[in-house]
């Protein structure tokens, strides 16, 4: 049997505070899939696309991005999201002909 010291300890703890920051990132931005998808708020899409929620609203109301309403709360499809962005995508010119 092995004896730990109040060093051992000690070394111990101060790395599992040094992680504590970690996990608890992980545990903020994690999300589980629902049947193998992922859904976003207005707010966590705003931020991905560095758009205003009025941007975004009005996106909506044209019919550019799809969304699901419900009571209170409106969720984006991630896999809607990249598809939409993918059609749109245009490549840079490059000034070469």
């Amino acid at each position: 049997m092995q004896l730990h010291t109040d060093k051992d300890c000690q070394e111990l703890l101060q790395a599992l505070n040094r992680t504590l920051p970690y996990i608890e990132q992980v545990l903020k931005t994690h999300k589980p899939l629902f049947d193998g998808e992922r859904y976003l708020t207005s707010e966590e899409l705003c931020s991905i696309l560095k758009m205003s929620r009025r941007s975004l609203q009005d996106y909506r109301n044209k019919g550019i991005l799809p969304f699901i309403q419900l009571p209170g709360k409106v969720l984006f499809r991630e896999s809607d999201i990249r598809k939409v962005l993918e059609e749109r995508f245009r490549p840079a010119y490059d000034g070469s002909l």
